[in-house]
């Protein structure tokens, strides 16, 4: 987000960064939680800034349609780690916390929500709601992603930009080879992604650590009501604020980062299949057999992809 306000502005990187850490902070501190997530809900309008590019540059719609039915395999070390990577950025480990944490948030500001563990007849409803609200969002997710690769193919790769060290090259060649209005586009929702992400990934690690330790979280409570909690949050931005001072690329630590999103996903959504099926744990509300097989399934594929990664390596080193 700094390198891209720094092209648009014309003022040093670091100052955006810095400045967009603490506003990040403030805002997470001193908004109300409903006024935050209506934030949030409106901020993932800007992911459409994405879409949009696509069917501003020239696609060949054709071609795109045949790569996307017949795809092109390999079994080389590169192409599996960037199977796992973009397996590692849609079933991220964050999203089991951060997606279980809103539920939880928004029951307590709702008053009439139900407690389904005490009214479970309440179950078939709210699992309804969970339901269409992780298929929308996964397919949206999903979209994006997909159009993100589109638009990055008919333009950076046409022109043979297969290598990008900052999110400033990303765009100065898109701007070349795009226009101006693509470029501003790919601003945009650079800008717009890192405002949504930034929260979710430093709440998520604040969620995590709070529960393991047994703090106190939520955002529904006051930072003087959860001070270790916040406390994380702020800590969290800070490292990430702070990362942009070392000599770290940030495309590379973006790549790595979803490829360990990826390894340590699997042993996650397996504890997480594990607690969802046992009785103790979910009392009438065991997950069907029909999202079980789903679940299972998914892990499955996690840690074939790593494994398949792992003997790849091994035969090409």
């Amino acid at each position: 987000m700094g390198a891209v306000l720094r092209l648009l502005l014309a003022a040093p990187a670091l100052l955006f960064v810095c400045l967009l850490g603490a506003v990040t902070v403030a805002f997470e501190m001193l908004t109300h939680y409903a006024r935050y997530l209506r934030f949030l809900r409106w901020l993932s309008l800007s992911l459409l800034s994405y879409v949009a590019c696509a069917f501003v540059v020239e696609v060949p719609w054709r071609q795109f349609a045949r790569a996307l039915l017949l795809p092109t395999l390999s079994t080389s070390p590169q192409y599996l780690l960037a199977v796992l990577a973009a397996l590692g950025t849609t079933l991220s480990p964050y999203l089991l916390f951060w997606q279980a944490q809103l539920e939880v948030e928004d029951g307590a500001h709702q008053e009439r929500a139900p407690r389904l563990l005490e009214a479970p007849e309440h179950a078939a409803r709210e699992f309804a709601r969970i339901r269409l609200d992780t298929l929308v969002g996964m397919g949206l997710s999903g979209m994006v992603a997909l159009f993100i690769v589109i638009t990055t193919a008919s333009t950076l790769h046409a022109h043979g930009v297969v290598t990008i060290q900052t999110a400033v090259e990303a765009a100065e060649a898109l701007r070349a080879v795009g226009g101006r209005f693509t470029f501003v586009l790919f601003a945009l929702g650079i800008i717009g992604s890192g405002l949504l992400t930034l929260p979710a990934l430093s709440n998520s690690a604040a969620y995590a650590v709070g529960e393991l330790l047994s703090w106190r979280v939520g955002r529904r409570r006051p930072p003087g009501g959860a001070r270790a909690f916040y406390a994380a949050i702020a800590l969290a931005t800070m490292l990430a604020v702070a990362l942009n001072f070392a000599s770290i690329n940030p495309m590379r630590a973006l790549y790595w980062s979803a490829v360990l999103n990826g390894v340590i996903a699997v042993p996650l959504m397996a504890a997480v299949m594990s607690l969802a099926t046992q009785a103790r744990v979910m009392g009438p509300l065991r997950l069907p057999a029909g999202l079980r097989a789903l679940g299972w399934a998914a892990t499955a594929t996690m840690a074939a992809s790593v494994a398949c990664l792992a003997a790849s390596w091994l035969v090409f080193s």
